[in-house]
């Protein structure tokens, strides 16, 4: 910089703090008292400074900080539990956690800045709002029948719903309007609902008691315990719902959970292949 340059600044920093900072003298300058005062306070913002640039490189590096993910109670089997063990595996001084949830509750902890990341579900019908939400495309997901391995239809590799239309269905909610059902029903399908189980294990173990049968989602069929088989949905009656790694639009996630998100889709695609 120019001595005049050097001079404006100085000057524009002495009119800020209002005092006189350097005495200038026959052979250079000399700090006042308060030009003392504020080289003290100007060293340790220096020190602050270069110590929030290496901050922010490890974070770049992803070699500190913490990543929050919510997900949907199926994602949780297989999907996310996977995606968190080889992101560790990769930044094991990144802190992880997990809640699980259904799709409205998790997008809200993401506008509330709860969750950096969310795995949700959208029903063909009701795509989630792009515009308050960045979606990261993972999988396509079918459903399969479950059925006790005494059923009638146990040996069957594929079913029509319409065989089951007299058979009592055990779901998690009273209501058929629940979004895993509009995904997976069938037009003109309407299924006979006389027990509800609101968590997996207690839907399954229903099924296999031969109270009924279930959908379950193809994240979840690796969870099936060995006395259910699990059936095709004839194609004509099959309809999946979408999965999404989301995060909120126009805020940019951080590095940490970029790279979780990579992770989501690398374990999506070995999920895609459909279980035995």
């Amino acid at each position: 910089m120019t001595q005049s340059a050097v001079s404006r600044q100085v000057a524009a920093l002495e009119t800020e703090v209002g005092a006189r900072l350097l005495d200038r003298l026959p052979r250079g300058v000399a700090l006042t008292e308060e030009g003392r005062c504020l080289l003290g306070h100007a060293e340790a913002i220096l020190d602050r400074l270069a110590s929030v640039h290496r901050d922010i490189a490890v974070l770049r590096g992803v070699g500190a900080g913490r990543v929050r993910i919510g997900a949907f109670p199926t994602a949780v089997a297989a999907l996310v539990p996977r995606a968190i063990a080889s992101f560790r595996r990769d930044h094991p001084n990144v802190a992880v956690s997990l809640v699980e949830g259904h799709t409205p509750i998790l997008l809200e902890r993401l506008l509330d800045e709860e969750a950096d990341v969310a795995v949700v579900s959208a029903p063909p019908d009701s795509p989630l709002d792009g515009a308050r939400f960045r979606l990261y495309h993972l999988l396509d997901e079918r459903m399969y029948v479950a059925v006790a391995r005494t059923h009638r239809l146990a040996r069957r590799r594929v079913v029509r719903l319409k065989e089951l239309a007299e058979e009592p269905m055990v779901v998690g909610s009273a209501t058929a309007e629940e979004a895993l059902l509009r995904a997976s029903m069938a037009p003109g399908f309407s299924p006979r609902i006389d027990l509800v189980a609101a968590e997996w294990t207690g839907k399954l173990g229903c099924v296999a008691a031969g109270l009924g049968f279930a959908l379950l989602p193809a994240l979840a069929a690796r969870a099936a315990p060995s006395d259910i088989a699990l059936l095709r949905v004839h194609r004509d009656d099959a309809s999946v719902r979408r999965i999404f790694a989301a995060t909120v639009a126009r805020r940019t996630p951080s590095p940490a959970a970029g790279r979780l998100i990579a992770h989501l889709r690398s374990v999506a695609k070995e999920l895609a292949v459909p279980a035995p």
